[in-house]
């Protein structure tokens, strides 16, 4: 069965509730293995989503005609 997409706030909501319950260390060890490979992939899902919101963000500037324009984000300090 193919895995239902989840987006980035249930992804991260459920990335926290692993890390809560292998915290408790109260797991079997296959069921803390089973646990942590799930957080591994939810956490590799939620930094893809993360970089293409990242390549996503413009921001508005002023062209050499005084109209608004779009360049690319490009954080201070970069």
């Amino acid at each position: 069965m193919a895995e239902k997409k989840l987006t980035f706030e249930q992804a991260m909501g459920r990335l926290e509730e692993i890390v809560a319950q292998l915290e408790t260390g109260e797991h079997p060890l296959e069921d803390a293995l089973s646990l942590y490979e799930e957080g591994a992939k939810l956490m590799k899902q939620c930094v893809t989503m993360l970089d293409r919101a990242e390549q996503k963000v413009m921001k508005l500037r002023i062209d050499e005609n005084g109209a608004l324009a779009e360049a690319p984000f490009v954080p201070e300090g970069e």
